[in-house]
């Protein structure tokens, strides 16, 4: 049986201002903007090309025993793309605040790109929950 990682919560606190910077700034693509049950509101978006997705979630329910995130404590979820440099312009084209291009050197982090999958550069999102974004050498279908 397969476990695979679908969606994953991002606790924010203003949803329509989280939805506009990842799918205006960020380009994620809106699959669900609902209430779905009464005070209930879920907007799910996923980031091209992947099979899994984030869930911005409004008046959710915390099932029992599960703990909740406040907005901002989400750090290191990580995406890859296969060309960082044209990834990174873009974000900074549409007004993201993003990290310089990063490798793991020999005394730690350095500035610029490093070899296969040691490129890395870093945002948040207007609540402060850090992404890391790393460059892949091919595309995931092709790995």
């Amino acid at each position: 049986m397969n476990w695979t990682i679908e969606v994953v919560p991002v606790p924010v606190t203003d949803m329509d201002r989280a939805k506009e910077f990842y799918a205006e700034r960020i380009g994620f693509a809106v699959d669900l903007d609902d209430e779905v049950s009464p005070g209930v509101r879920i907007i799910q978006l996923t980031p091209p090309g992947s099979r899994c997705s984030i869930a911005l979630l409004e008046g959710m329910v915390t099932p029992p025993g599960a703990k909740t995130m406040e907005p901002g404590t989400l750090h290191g979820l990580q995406v890859c793309v296969t060309d960082i440099e044209a990834a990174r312009a873009g974000l900074v084209e549409r007004g993201v605040r993003v990290s310089p291009v990063r490798h793991l050197g020999p005394g730690g982090w350095e500035e610029g790109r490093g070899g296969t999958w040691n490129s890395f550069m870093t945002f948040e999102d207007p609540d402060g929950n850090g992404w890391v974004v790393q460059e892949a050498p091919s595309e995931l279908s092709e790995r």
